[in-house]
């Protein structure tokens, strides 16, 4: 397998954290998004939608989204199981990997792109240039902290986002919330069962992959 990366992107560390769990070694190569390296001929060549992570599989397929490459990836090394074991964790897990998406990941996009100086004219990812909406990221910092409060309340009730086992939720959700350093917010003070869950995957090896 061959897995493009970016060693400082979130989407690529989701899918790089999954197959550190794994023990898979992929051939890595790193896309340098700061420089553009995705919106080059070579690389869209692989990926026309310019985004990483991108998994080639064994026989040549191209997969470009996490979802997908923690799917294959899955099916072809089954433990430890990431996706749930019984019907209802996969239900779980699937159910709060979409909210960490959903209420985590794109909001942190939505204040970043549309906020920082930097990414003018790049207010979304891939090959066509947007301009920025300054009201978006306001409102993306709102829904972080909202994020957090999400957070907080499930991990209240049970160890990890799917119950007592760590999941590929567990991931998604962590990278976020890390992430979220970059639009200046954090776990909020008192929030000590989200502290308590973000600090164990932080020990895991997986977490510095």
């Amino acid at each position: 397998m061959i897995f493009y990366d970016c060693a400082t992107a979130p989407s690529p560390r989701r899918a790089r954290m999954f197959i550190a769990e794994k023990g898979l070694k992929p051939e890595i190569r790193q896309i340098d998004l700061a420089k553009g390296e995705h919106l080059s001929d070579a690389f869209r060549s692989v990926n026309p939608s310019a985004t990483v992570p991108v998994l080639i599989t064994d026989s040549g397929l191209a997969l470009t989204e996490n979802n997908g490459i923690v799917s294959y990836i899955e099916a072809e090394h089954p433990g430890p199981a990431l996706l749930g074991e019984t019907a209802e964790q996969k239900g779980l897990v699937a159910q709060w990997n979409a909210l960490a998406e959903q209420r985590g990941g794109q909001p942190i996009a939505e204040a970043l792109r549309n906020g920082n100086p930097a990414m003018k004219g790049r207010a979304l990812t891939g090959p066509v240039n947007f301009e920025q909406i300054p009201a978006l990221a306001e409102r993306g910092l709102q829904r972080v902290g909202l994020y957090f409060d999400l957070l907080e309340e499930r991990l209240s009730e049970t160890p990890y986002l799917a119950g007592e086992t760590f999941t590929w939720a567990d991931i998604s959700a962590y990278v976020f919330a890390d992430f979220a350093r970059v639009v200046r917010m954090r776990i909020p003070e008192g929030h000590t069962a989200t502290r308590a869950w973000f600090d164990r995957i932080a020990e895991r090896p997986s977490a510095s992959a």
